[in-house]
C-alpha cells in the first residue's frame, strides 16, 4: 500500500485526488494539507511514500 499525503489549497481538489487514489486500491492517503506549513506538518506525523503537491499554494508550492 501506498501511502500518500495531499497538499493543495482547494478542498474539493484533494476531496477528488482522494477519491481517484484510493478507489485504486493500492493507495491510502495518511493526510492532507491547505497549505504548505500543514504538508510540512502532515509529512512529519505520517512519514508519507509520496506527497502530492500544488504547484502554487499559499506559504509553499511544489515549485520554488
Amino acid at each position: 500500500m501506498v501511502r500518500v499525503v495531499l497538499a493543495d489549497d482547494e478542498a474539493l481538489m484533494r476531496a477528488g485526488l482522494r477519491t481517484v487514489l484510493e478507489s485504486a486500491g493500492t493507495v491510502r492517503v495518511v493526510g492532507e494539507a491547505g497549505d504548505g506549513d500543514g504538508m510540512l506538518a502532515a509529512v512529519d506525523q505520517h512519514r508519507p511514500d509520496v506527497v502530492l503537491v500544488d504547484v502554487q499554494m499559499p506559504g509553499a508550492g511544489g515549485l520554488p
